[in-house]
């Protein structure tokens, strides 16, 4: 796994699976394919815990009198890491490609306006600097027998000193965890929908 070798120590971890009456690839396909804006709309839990994270941002947007930005009309995974890394955008770690893909993000992520550190792929697993939080995103799809594919999502997170350890707990602990499992959830199985609808 790349979040062996990324992150070798942690705070926390949590994996999420579903097995797709799909082959690997045709899984693969529907995994690179969700947009995560109909995502929300199709999985409505999903889509208020999306928005719930980003109503503090906007908030202190309209404060600022500024305009939000105008919501993409589509969003895949592919698609998290045009953005730059210090805006919040995804940085592709490593890519396997039909088999695994690893995302990650350096954060405040306790903070109600998150503070994002631009980290590239080549120092994110280096990155030591006080005060941050490291968090990896695996997806893979592994073929359990002809026909069947175990999908899964892995969430991985350390941070870089004490201090941001104790923050990082009280802000997993007060639902944070439980909510990221909900979102990989629905997507591993909207994903899991869209593989079978073309099997």
């Amino acid at each position: 796994m790349f979040a062996d070798d990324l992150l070798p120590t942690y705070d926390v971890s949590d994996a999420v699976g579903v097995v797709v009456d799909a082959g690997p690839a045709a899984t693969w396909e529907a995994l690179m394919l969700v947009d995560l804006v109909d995502l929300g709309r199709h999985k409505p839990l999903v889509g208020v815990l999306g928005a719930m994270r980003m109503l503090p941002e906007l908030a202190s947007t309209l404060l600022r009198g500024e305009l939000p930005p105008a919501l993409p009309r589509q969003l895949r995974l592919r698609d998290t890491t045009d953005a730059p890394a210090s805006e919040g955008g995804l940085t592709l770690l490593g890519e396997c490609p039909g088999e695994a893909l690893a995302l990650g993000l350096v954060g405040k992520f306790w903070r109600p306006v998150i503070e994002y550190a631009a980290v590239d792929r080549d120092h994110f697993a280096d990155f030591d600097e006080p005060g941050w939080a490291k968090t990896v995103y695996e997806l893979s799809v592994r073929g359990i027998d002809d026909g069947h594919t175990l999908l899964t999502g892995l969430m991985r997170t350390a941070t870089t000193d004490e201090h941001a350890r104790r923050w990082f707990r009280r802000y997993w602990t007060l639902g944070v965890g439980s909510g990221a499992h909900v979102l990989v959830g629905g997507l591993l199985e909207h994903t899991r929908e869209a593989a079978e609808q073309r099997a």
